[in-house]
């Protein structure tokens, strides 16, 4: 056995046993040392790169690590093994992203103001935003040696009175806290309960005095981030929003890679941990302690998210997903309490999983479709979300359509030598001088620069083949100061030189990532091009296009048009509506008729498998180009 230290960058190290040949991708996972790997450890994306501070391992150079980065000691540490006792240096970059949580400043009002126009947009849209949850004003007769009612009946005959429900249940949380809180306040007291059917459960009893909120919690489970509100349900008051990344991510940054993970020895174990105890619980302490809420007061919870993900929550085996012919465990499964999934909120609180549609099409989507009424509307609407896959919704007030599109991990930064996730130091949008050929770049946080994420990637392939640099198969056809080429005569843009990044390594986009990314752009295109041309419609048709999900918040639509992305439509015509599968959840948390209407939304999509789809492949080499093989379709690049 020897001893592996794996030093955490601004943290404490944590010291290992390992056997000789061990992985250490492998061990890191095993020990919960958060090290970026959105490949998974197939040794395609390079970003899992450690630093070998003393002793030696197995490790040979990579095409993803320089000479220079070698002899300085830096690894792979998925293509690296165990023969010795060994210190190695992980950057944080991983640990930060998913144990950075972030709270949004409600006090602005931006916040409160988005969720307070969409609850106005879904009133008129003839959705009643209400729900059977309510708190009763009890005063009961205090009992005598002549009146030895129990504590329950007492209460339980009073509510049937007040509730006009024929029968009355006591949540066992609440028997427990009953005689304290009766006796506590001359028998006058606060409950807080659920109408169901003729039945009303009591979820709490506390003193008359007591006003604590009776609140729910929202989630947008993501497979990258995880964003979630805490709101007021009777009020509708947003009282927090907080947002954190997926535990999960270490485990690869799509779902495929996860569920090979879920399928070895105690993956589902793993992968449910990282999801519940490492991001869920967090944030659900984080959103209760900013609000000053009760977490026991917090009865229902409305989860939005893929269909992977739901199956990796509850730890069901999610290996038939990836497999022909891709049918999940379940589409709809709604039986489940907090104590299910030890939640730190109420134990018998509810916890509703927005449904699936297919393999690829989950919960979030139609959470997401219902936030942005395209089933209320006459005209024909496109709806995308794009993230670590896109997913994308075609109808109006009389159909839906959907399907999902392997785009990789390419809108997140994976499969792109220099590519991040949106987080300090991304590159987030860039201009570059058509003479010059000199970048401009905009920053997240303002600092130096550390990588490029998904809207900045959109932008500097976009700008490349506006300024004539990049051909339309990809490659570079102009030569200049920021132009490199290897041994080979492979061609890469220079973004920054090593002394303008925040790392002191060069920063630049490759033809081998252009080449990943246009696969990945045109995934999508291809997805919208085969689900119209299914319909007998062309993109003349499309009257608005509704783009959401993280990357959509940054996108240059008109950048995405150029490289053909999205179809060639009036800019007009786009509207970006954020994170609509968190709008979505939160609809379905405070009114029971949005609930209800996400439910039928879902029942009503045709899913579109486009791995069987005849003309998808056909289609999908075609948009392998920029903007497209048949230039004519984008007059817009044309033009321009």
């Amino acid at each position: 056995m020897f001893d592996i230290i794996f030093q955490i960058e601004n943290g404490e190290p944590v010291t290992v046993s390992a056997n000789q040949g061990d992985n250490l991708l492998e061990i890191a996972r095993s020990s919960n040392v958060a090290i970026d790997a959105p490949c998974s450890g197939n040794g395609s994306c390079g970003k899992c790169r450690v630093k070998l501070l003393e002793g030696e391992l197995d490790s040979p150079q990579t095409a993803h690590i320089s000479k220079e980065d070698y002899d300085a000691g830096w690894r792979l540490s998925c293509a690296s093994r165990v023969t010795g006792n060994a210190t190695v240096l992980v950057p944080d970059i991983a640990l930060a992203y998913q144990q950075r949580m972030k709270t949004a400043d409600l006090s602005t009002g931006e916040e409160v103001a988005i969720f307070e126009a969409l609850q106005a947009q879904i009133r008129d849209a003839g959705i009643t935003f209400s729900n059977e949850f309510a708190t009763v004003d009890v005063q009961l007769e205090e009992p005598t040696l002549d009146d030895t009612m129990p504590d329950n009946e007492r209460l339980e005959r009073e509510l049937i009175k007040k509730t006009g429900a024929a029968r009355c249940e006591i949540s066992l949380p609440a028997m427990r806290n009953l005689a304290t809180a009766l006796r506590s306040s001359a028998f006058h007291i606060r409950v807080t309960g659920e109408r169901r059917g003729d039945s009303f459960l009591v979820y709490a009893v506390s003193p008359a005095a007591d006003q604590t909120p009776t609140c729910a919690i929202a989630v947008d489970i993501g497979t990258t981030t995880v964003s979630a509100v805490l709101t007021d349900l009777e009020t509708g008051a947003l009282l927090s929003k907080a947002s954190a990344g997926n535990g999960q991510i270490r485990y690869g940054a799509d779902v495929i890679n996860r569920i090979v993970e879920q399928g070895k020895t105690g993956g589902r174990e793993r992968l449910q941990k990282a999801i519940l105890d490492e991001t869920l619980l967090p944030l659900i302490r984080l959103l209760c302690k900013t609000a000053g809420a009760a977490p026991d007061h917090v009865v229902r919870m409305c989860i939005a998210s893929n269909t992977t993900m739901n199956h990796l929550l509850l730890a069901v085996d999610a290996d038939p997903v990836r497999r022909e012919p891709y049918i999940p465990s379940f589409f709809h499964y709604d039986d489940l309490r907090a104590a299910d999934l030890s939640l730190p909120i109420h134990p018998w609180a509810r916890v509703h999983l927005a449904p699936n549609v297919g393999s690829y099409v989950g919960g979030d989507i139609t959470a997401g479709t219902f936030a942005s009424l395209i089933w209320n509307k006459e005209e024909f609407s496109l709806f995308i979300d794009l993230g670590t896959n896109g997913e994308i919704v075609f109808g109006n007030g009389e159909f839906l359509m959907c399907c999902a599109c392997s785009a990789g991990p390419a809108f997140e930064g994976g499969d792109i030598s220099c590519g991040m996730r949106a987080t300090d130091g991304a590159i987030e949008a860039v201009s570059i001088d058509k003479e010059t050929m000199e970048p401009a770049l905009t920053v997240v946080g303002s600092q130096k620069p550390v990588g490029l994420c998904g809207s900045g990637i959109i932008d500097v392939i976009a700008e490349l083949y506006r300024t004539s640099i990049l051909g339309a198969n990809g490659k570079f056809i102009r030569e200049g100061r920021r132009i490199a080429r290897d041994k080979h005569g492979m061609g890469r843009y220079i973004l920054a030189f090593a002394p303008e990044s925040e790392t002191g390594r060069e920063i630049a986009i490759t033809e081998v990532d252009i080449e990943s990314f246009i696969r990945a752009k045109g995934a999508i295109f291809s997805a919208i091009d085969t689900m119209l041309s299914s319909l007998e419609f062309d993109t003349d048709m499309i009257e608005h296009v509704y783009v959401a999900g993280g990357i959509g918040s940054g996108i240059n639509m008109k950048n995405a048009v150029r490289i053909g992305m999205f179809p060639d439509v009036e800019l007009e015509k786009f509207s970006y509506i954020g994170n609509s599968s968190l709008s979505g959840a939160y609809a379905m948390a405070l009114s029971d008729d949005a609930r209800r209407k996400v439910t039928e939304i879902a029942g009503s999509m045709t899913y579109m498998e486009l791995s069987t789809h005849p003309g998808y492949m056909d289609r999908f080499v075609a948009a392998c180009f920029l903007p497209h093989t048949d230039a004519g379709r984008f007059p817009t690049s044309i033009q321009e």
